[in-house]
Protein backbone atom coordinates (compact mmCIF):
# COMPACT_ATOMS: atom_id res chain seq x y z
CA UNK A 1 0.00 0.00 0.00
CA UNK A 2 1.25 3.24 -0.96
CA UNK A 3 1.49 5.89 1.71
CA UNK A 4 1.92 9.75 1.42
CA UNK A 5 5.02 11.34 1.52
CA UNK A 6 6.23 13.68 3.78
CA UNK A 7 4.58 16.98 2.89
CA UNK A 8 6.37 20.30 3.16
CA UNK A 9 4.65 23.32 4.53
CA UNK A 10 4.56 24.37 1.05
CA UNK A 11 2.53 21.44 -0.06
CA UNK A 12 0.30 21.99 3.19
CA UNK A 13 -0.78 25.06 2.31
CA UNK A 14 -1.12 24.13 -1.53
CA UNK A 15 -3.29 21.61 -0.56
CA UNK A 16 -5.47 23.16 2.39
CA UNK A 17 -6.16 26.49 0.01
CA UNK A 18 -6.83 23.78 -2.60
CA UNK A 19 -9.72 22.42 -0.50
CA UNK A 20 -10.17 25.57 1.50
CA UNK A 21 -11.23 27.30 -2.12
CA UNK A 22 -12.82 23.97 -4.34
CA UNK A 23 -13.53 21.28 -2.00
CA UNK A 24 -16.68 20.01 -1.27
CA UNK A 25 -16.90 18.12 2.42
CA UNK A 26 -19.35 15.28 2.65
CA UNK A 27 -19.80 11.81 2.05
CA UNK A 28 -22.69 9.75 1.30
CA UNK A 29 -24.83 8.63 4.08
CA UNK A 30 -22.52 5.96 5.36
CA UNK A 31 -18.70 7.63 5.19
CA UNK A 32 -17.47 11.20 5.29
CA UNK A 33 -15.03 12.24 2.06
CA UNK A 34 -14.07 15.21 0.61
CA UNK A 35 -14.09 16.23 -3.27
CA UNK A 36 -12.29 18.19 -5.11
CA UNK A 37 -13.63 18.73 -8.93
CA UNK A 38 -12.22 21.32 -11.44
CA UNK A 39 -11.87 21.86 -15.03
CA UNK A 40 -9.16 19.52 -17.13
CA UNK A 41 -6.66 22.08 -17.86
CA UNK A 42 -6.09 21.72 -14.26
CA UNK A 43 -4.92 18.42 -14.50
CA UNK A 44 -1.32 18.95 -13.55
CA UNK A 45 -2.10 20.06 -10.52
CA UNK A 46 -4.46 16.93 -9.79
CA UNK A 47 -1.48 14.97 -10.56
CA UNK A 48 0.34 16.92 -7.95
CA UNK A 49 -2.38 16.12 -5.42
CA UNK A 50 -2.22 12.28 -6.31
CA UNK A 51 2.21 12.71 -5.67
CA UNK A 52 1.86 13.90 -2.54
CA UNK A 53 -1.84 11.43 -1.44
CA UNK A 54 -1.33 8.63 -3.66
CA UNK A 55 -4.10 6.64 -1.57
CA UNK A 56 -6.88 8.87 -3.18
CA UNK A 57 -8.54 8.70 -6.23
CA UNK A 58 -8.79 10.77 -9.06
CA UNK A 59 -11.73 10.39 -11.40
CA UNK A 60 -11.91 11.48 -15.47
CA UNK A 61 -11.69 13.11 -17.31
CA UNK A 62 -15.38 13.22 -17.34
CA UNK A 63 -17.04 14.96 -20.63
CA UNK A 64 -20.65 16.33 -20.42
CA UNK A 65 -22.72 19.12 -20.60
CA UNK A 66 -19.98 21.10 -21.80
CA UNK A 67 -18.03 20.54 -18.78
CA UNK A 68 -15.19 18.62 -18.96
CA UNK A 69 -13.29 17.99 -15.23
CA UNK A 70 -11.59 15.92 -13.14
CA UNK A 71 -12.84 14.89 -9.87
CA UNK A 72 -10.60 13.87 -6.78
CA UNK A 73 -11.65 12.18 -3.80
CA UNK A 74 -10.14 11.29 0.01
CA UNK A 75 -12.05 8.60 1.22
CA UNK A 76 -11.99 5.66 3.98
CA UNK A 77 -8.31 5.51 5.28
CA UNK A 78 -6.81 8.13 2.58
CA UNK A 79 -9.51 11.01 4.40
CA UNK A 80 -8.94 9.60 7.97
CA UNK A 81 -5.22 9.55 8.37
CA UNK A 82 -3.75 11.78 5.08
CA UNK A 83 -5.76 14.97 4.85
CA UNK A 84 -8.11 15.25 7.61
CA UNK A 85 -5.32 15.43 10.10
CA UNK A 86 -3.90 18.08 7.76
CA UNK A 87 -7.43 20.33 7.80
CA UNK A 88 -8.21 19.49 11.32
CA UNK A 89 -4.36 21.41 12.24
CA UNK A 90 -5.19 24.17 9.64
CA UNK A 91 -8.27 25.16 8.88
CA UNK A 92 -9.87 27.26 11.32
CA UNK A 93 -12.62 30.11 11.15
CA UNK A 94 -10.61 33.29 11.63
CA UNK A 95 -8.72 31.53 8.41
CA UNK A 96 -12.06 30.77 6.23
CA UNK A 97 -15.25 30.71 8.53
CA UNK A 98 -17.46 28.76 5.59
CA UNK A 99 -15.11 26.05 4.67
CA UNK A 100 -14.71 25.82 8.30
CA UNK A 101 -18.08 25.42 9.39
CA UNK A 102 -18.68 23.01 6.34
CA UNK A 103 -15.53 21.13 7.18
CA UNK A 104 -16.90 20.91 10.74
CA UNK A 105 -20.55 19.61 9.89
CA UNK A 106 -18.71 16.58 7.74
CA UNK A 107 -16.33 15.69 10.89
CA UNK A 108 -19.78 15.59 13.25
CA UNK A 109 -21.80 13.93 11.03
CA UNK A 110 -19.34 11.63 10.33
CA UNK A 111 -17.99 11.18 13.97
CA UNK A 112 -18.74 7.79 14.25
CA UNK A 113 -17.23 6.77 11.24
CA UNK A 114 -14.08 8.44 12.02
CA UNK A 115 -13.57 7.77 15.71
CA UNK A 116 -14.52 3.92 14.26
CA UNK A 117 -11.95 3.90 11.42
CA UNK A 118 -9.14 5.68 13.48
CA UNK A 119 -9.36 3.21 15.90
CA UNK A 120 -9.14 0.32 13.28
CA UNK A 121 -6.48 1.74 11.62
CA UNK A 122 -4.64 1.86 14.96
CA UNK A 123 -4.85 -1.40 15.50
CA UNK A 124 -3.74 -2.33 11.99
CA UNK A 125 -0.51 -0.02 12.59
CA UNK A 126 0.35 -1.81 15.96
CA UNK A 127 -0.22 -5.31 14.75
CA UNK A 128 1.85 -4.57 12.02
CA UNK A 129 4.63 -3.37 14.24
CA UNK A 130 4.49 -6.22 16.63
CA UNK A 131 5.18 -8.22 13.64
CA UNK A 132 8.28 -5.90 12.48
CA UNK A 133 9.24 -6.66 16.10
CA UNK A 134 9.56 -10.45 15.53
Amino acid sequence: METPQELSEFDKGIAVGLLIGEGSFGGDGKQPQITLRMHVRHEALFRWLMQRFPRTKLYGPYHHSGRSYYQWMARGAALIEDVLPLLEARLAPDLDGHASERFQEMVERYAGFIARERSRLAAVAETADSADDR
